[in-house]
């Protein structure tokens, strides 16, 4: 898997994640430690997003 494939990869699972964090949020009594452990999921991947997009291309 290349470097570009692999951050879409990431980024469609930075989506899903927001989307389970907007649903929880919008539910009447949303369940924190949820919330808390789907933010910091998310946080890890769009870190690991970014660390992937700044990083030199890597000759082969």
């Amino acid at each position: 898997m290349s470097t570009v494939d692999h951050i879409e990869a990431l980024r469609a699972k930075h989506a899903t994640l927001k989307q389970a964090i907007d649903r929880e949020s919008s539910r009447p009594c949303p369940d924190d430690d949820a919330l808390c452990s789907l933010k910091k999921r998310k946080l890890r991947l769009k870190d690991e997003i970014t660390r992937l997009s700044t990083r030199p291309p890597t000759s082969h």
